[in-house]
């Protein structure tokens, strides 16, 4: 995990009750460990113990998501962006940041973090109407990110940036994680593979929801970032960086030849949260004087 990232130690769930005693009924001291803990496989412990933590670590007033949206864990998006913070002080550009998260969802995680840890403007966009209608209300919820956080509706699917982006409109950088699997079957049969390795029993539960976009699409994750970097050429000069989240390490060196076609720079940040590892693909155009 980042150096920067808050959530590096073990939760302080007496200060999260706390900031919200809400999340008080779903914490139990574990009879292995001896200390207090949620159950990570239930959706309703996960939504309670992140709400608590953008309340108590990021400022929130309130957050909320529609039953079954995505419910993103907060320790591994913080890192995305502690992650870019550094991509953009290499590049000596970290003032007058403005980002752009492609796929924002209901949740609205990655522009509320990017406000509220480095004080960045933040565009968020999304193709389901009541995903945009979800988090136009969660940035009303917290007055303050209302000068921060705009949130936009991105009429065509086909598309990603274009309709998005205005002309004449520059961006630090945009930022995504894109739907993961391949189809809702799959969805289901990994999420039933978790379940019992977890030695759950019962119906397959994401225990962090998800919407039918959110979570698959069309050819996957591989397939969405290929036309995602292809389309990012008609925006390269708007556009200082782009990037994605890759979760599968085996799509990496064909994103990286088409990088290389298109005479794109750039480059691989790697990601752990504990067990899981993933990775940021980030590039960029040169530019032409």
């Amino acid at each position: 995990m980042h150096s920067n990232n808050k959530h590096k130690k073990s939760y302080d769930f007496d200060a999260l009750i706390q900031a919200y005693p809400k999340l008080k009924s779903f914490v139990f001291t574990s009879p292995l460990t001896q200390q207090k803990t949620i159950h990570f496989d239930k959706s309703d412990a996960v939504f309670h113990l992140n709400k608590a933590l953008l309340i108590a670590d990021y400022g929130l007033t309130d957050w909320r998501i529609p039953k079954g949206y995505l419910c993103p864990p907060i320790p591994g998006r913080a890192d995305y962006i502690h992650h870019i913070h550094d991509l953009l002080e290499v590049e000596k550009d970290s003032e007058n940041v403005k980002g752009l998260d492609v796929g924002v969802g209901a949740n609205t995680i990655y522009p509320i973090l990017g406000a509220q840890i480095y004080d960045w403007k933040m565009v968020g966009c999304d193709t389901s109407v009541s995903a945009v209608e979800s988090a136009k209300h969660n940035v009303g919820l917290t007055p303050e990110l209302l000068k921060k956080i705009e949130i936009r509706l991105q009429p065509d699917p086909a598309h990603i940036f274009e309709g998005v982006i205005k002309d004449e409109e520059t961006f630090t950088f945009t930022m995504c994680n894109p739907p993961f699997f391949g189809s809702e079957e799959e969805a289901t049969r990994t999420t039933k593979q978790k379940l019992k390795n977890l030695k759950k029993s019962g119906p397959a539960e994401l225990n962090f929801g998800g919407q039918a976009h959110e979570l698959w699409c069309n050819g996957g994750e591989a397939l969405f970032i290929k036309r995602m970097i292809k389309q990012s050429v008609v925006f390269k000069s708007q556009v200082h960086w782009f990037t994605t989240l890759v979760s599968k390490q085996e799509n990496l060196s064909k994103l990286k030849k088409q990088l290389d076609k298109l005479k794109a720079t750039h480059k691989t940040i790697a990601m752990e949260q504990g067990n899981k590892k993933s990775r940021i693909l980030a590039w960029s155009f040169p530019t032409v004087e």
